[in-house]
């Protein structure tokens, strides 16, 4: 079954403002992109939808990024529709609805795992 796709304005309702997290998942942090061992996936964090449009073949690499900022930093606008996001499947915790971003990066000799904290007011359309 494939994710659910979510736009902007589904990505903020589907999980909890920024925050410490509960004790489920207070340990996972990552305010901004971390490169992880792994994907992080149940029972820590449910994987609820994904922000890649099933309508879209080939999803831009282009990125945005309010002046100071970048692809790293840990105030990075979310915008769904450009690179990293619209190919991130979105996570967030069964108790406390913290949301997370998951990327994996397949460079030409290595598999990176990324995971990203999702704050709710860096979203934008």
């Amino acid at each position: 079954m494939a994710a659910e796709f979510l736009d902007s304005t589904a990505l903020r309702a589907a999980v909890a403002p920024a925050g410490p997290g509960c004790p489920h998942c207070a340990a996972l942090r990552a305010p901004g992109w971390e490169s992880v061992a792994a994907p992080v996936g149940e029972p820590l964090l449910a994987c609820i939808g994904t922000l890649r449009d099933p309508a879209v073949d080939e999803p831009t690499v282009l990125e945005r990024h309010a002046p100071g900022t970048g692809y790293w930093h840990a105030r990075a606008r979310v915008v769904p529709t450009h690179f990293p996001y619209n190919r991130c499947t979105v996570w967030r915790c069964p108790q406390c609805r913290r949301g997370f971003l998951q990327y994996t990066e397949a460079g030409g000799y290595y598999v990176d795992h990324r995971l990203r904290e999702l704050d709710p007011t860096l979203i934008e359309d």
